[in-house]
C-alpha cells in the first residue's frame, strides 16, 4: 500500500527500546518510570469490592462523579481553586489521553505550540500529528530552568498553546513560585491555551512546594492541568488519570474525549475515589519516596556519577562525563550489554538531541533493586 506518514519522524520510543534491551540482557532496570513494589493492599481490596458490588459496565463518559468530586475537594484543599465536578473534571486514561485530546482539541494546522526542552516525548508528536508547529525554548544546561525573557520572545500572534511540565520529567525540578508568576504575566491578555504537566504533583521532596497553575488566578482560567493516579499510587498499568479546566475549555475537551475512550476503567474510578478519601495516601507520598531518592544517592555517592538531588518526580539524572566521552545513547546501550543496568539518555528529550552526557535513573524501586543498581553503579 503507498501511502504517507503522518509522523515519518516517529519510530519506536527510547523507553521501549531500552526496556527490551533491558529483558534482553536481564539487566537492572531503572529506565521506565515503572515501580518494581507492590500496590497498597487496601486499594487492591476497594478494586475488589467494586467489581463485586457491579460495577463492571461503562461508566459516565466524563467520569463517575464520586471520583471528579473527591478530586476537586482535594484541588481546592490544596490549592485554593474550585472545579466543578459536573463541568469542569474529566477522567481519562492516563494523563497521556488528557495530554493528546488537549492538543487533539485545540491545534490547528500552522499553530505554534511552545514547548520546553528537554520535554517528555508525549507532546511533540501530537502536535505534529495536528499540523501544528513546535515552538522549543531550551532549558539551561545546569539547572533546567527557563529563560523567562527567551520564551516571552517566542511568544507570537500564532502562539495557540504552551505546555509547562513540574515536577519536570526527566530533570527532576521544579517551577518555583517565581516561574509561575512571570509565566502568568507573559501570558495575561493573550487568549494561549495553558497545558500544564503535573502528574508528579505529590511526589516533591526538601520541604518544596508543588505550585500548580491552578494556583494563580489568570493562568487557571486558561489551563488544562493533567494528573495520573498510576504515577501517584504506583499503579501505572492502570492507566487511569484526570484532567481539570475551566468549563468553556473543558467542553471542548469532551468533544473529543468522547470519541476516543468515551469512559474510562470503571470499577477502578470507584476504588480510587473511596481511597482518595484518606488524604494520607498522596500526602505522605513526598516522604516515601524521599527516602528512596536518599538511599539511593547515598548508595552511589562513592561511584563516578556527579548528581544535584532530584526536586521532585522519581527520577535523578546523573553526569557521566569524568567517566567516559561516549555519546549518551552508546554509553547507555554499553551499560545494559557490559554492565546489566539500563538507564534512559537524556538527548532523547533535548532540543536537536544536544548531549550533555546525562543519564535519567529512575529510583522508584524496591531497597533489592536499588543495591543491585548501586553496586553496578560503583563499578563502572
Amino acid at each position: 500500500m503507498d501511502f504517507t506518514s503522518k509522523l515519518p519522524n516517529v519510530g519506536t520510543t527510547i523507553f521501549a527500546e531500552m526496556g527490551q534491551l533491558a529483558l534482553q540482557y536481564k539487566a537492572v532496570n531503572l529506565s521506565q518510570g515503572a515501580p518494581n513494589f507492590g500496590t497498597d493492599p487496601k486499594l487492591l481490596e476497594l478494586v475488589q469490592n467494586a467489581l463485586k458490588d457491579g460495577h463492571n459496565q461503562y461508566a459516565p463518559m466524563p467520569g463517575t462523579y464520586s471520583l471528579r468530586e473527591k478530586i476537586a475537594g482535594k484541588i481546592e484543599a490544596l490549592y485554593g481553586t474550585t472545579y466543578h465536578p459536573e463541568t469542569e473534571v474529566t477522567i481519562t486514561t492516563g494523563a497521556t489521553q488528557a495530554i493528546f485530546n488537549v492538543i487533539s482539541a485545540f491545534i490547528r494546522p500552522n499553530d505554534e505550540v511552545i514547548v520546553c526542552k528537554p520535554a517528555y516525548d508525549c507532546y511533540e508528536p501530537t502536535i505534529e500529528l495536528y499540523g501544528g508547529k513546535v515552538v522549543p525554548i531550551e532549558l539551561s544546561n545546569e539547572d533546567f530552568q527557563v529563560d523567562w525573557e527567551t520564551f516571552k520572545n517566542k511568544i507570537s500572534a500564532k502562539t495557540k498553546m504552551v505546555i509547562i511540565n513540574s515536577p519536570h520529567n526527566p530533570s527532576g525540578t521544579l517551577l518555583s513560585v517565581g516561574d509561575m508568576l512571570q509565566l502568568q504575566e507573559i501570558l495575561r491578555g493573550t487568549n494561549i491555551v495553558l497545558l500544564s504537566d503535573e502528574v508528579y504533583e505529590h511526589i516533591v521532596f526538601d520541604g518544596l512546594l508543588h505550585e500548580s497553575a491552578s494556583k494563580f488566578p489568570d493562568l487557571a482560567s486558561r489551563s488544562f492541568i493533567c494528573a495520573s493516579f498510576g504515577k501517584t499510587f504506583h499503579v501505572t498499568g492502570w492507566k487511569l488519570g484526570y484532567v481539570v479546566g475551566p468549563k468553556e475549555l473543558m467542553r471542548e475537551f469532551r468533544r473529543v474525549h468522547q470519541y476516543t475512550v468515551f469512559s474510562v476503567n470503571h470499577p477502578m474510578q470507584k476504588a480510587v475515589a473511596a481511597y482518595l478519601e484518606d488524604e494520607n495516601h498522596y500526602l505522605g507520598l513526598n516522604q516515601f519516596y524521599q527516602e528512596k531518592r536518599d538511599y539511593f544517592l547515598e548508595a552511589i555517592r562513592s561511584s563516578r556519577f556527579r548528581f544535584k538531588p532530584s526536586d521532585g518526580t522519581y527520577f535523578q539524572v546523573v553526569d557521566y562525563s569524568t567517566i567516559t566521552d561516549e555519546s549518551d545513547i552508546t554509553f547507555s546501550k554499553r551499560l545494559i550489554k557490559e554492565y546489566k543496568i539500563a538507564s534512559i539518555p537524556l538527548s532523547v528529550f533535548q532540543l536537536n538531541n544536544r548531549d550533555n552526557g546525562q543519564l535519567r535513573l529512575c529510583f522508584a524501586k524496591t531497597r533489592e533493586t536499588l543495591d543491585r543498581a548501586a553496586e553496578i553503579l560503583n563499578r563502572i
